[in-house]
């Protein structure tokens, strides 16, 4: 499974995750089963409120999942009509240790009271 990470900087599995997923300038994706692990410029990080694509790039590698700490509720919406879950990270976090707390089962799914109002302020 390719699970998909928003990201500032890229430094592998020991990458901070970024605060709003829509809003990230990478997105780390990992392949859970082989550990493989690609930085993705994300294009449509500057963009309008509620105006986010994320969508476009992830569904064409394969990703299946989304692990983050904040997001819209319309992008989570966009995500799950193309059969991308979405799961809720708690607190300051790695990719490397929010992949260990999926796969554990230890992550919720994003509920909508769990979305972002603005880009600014998510958790």
């Amino acid at each position: 499974m390719k699970i998909a990470f928003p990201i500032e900087t890229d430094r592998g599995m020991d990458s901070e995750l970024y605060g709003h997923f829509g809003s990230a300038p990478i997105f780390a994706v990992v392949d859970a089963a082989g550990g493989s692990f690609a930085a993705v410029d994300n294009g449509q990080h500057e963009h309008a409120h509620g105006q986010c694509q994320p969508t476009s790039g992830l569904s064409e590698r394969g990703v299946q999942a989304v692990v983050c700490q904040g997001m819209g509720m319309r992008a989570v919406q966009k995500l799950n009509e193309i059969g991308i879950s979405v799961y809720l990270a708690e607190g300051p976090t790695t990719v490397g240790k929010a992949l260990q707390e999926f796969q554990a089962g230890r992550l919720p799914l994003f509920q909508p009271g769990d979305a972002c109002q603005h880009h600014h302020g998510c958790h």
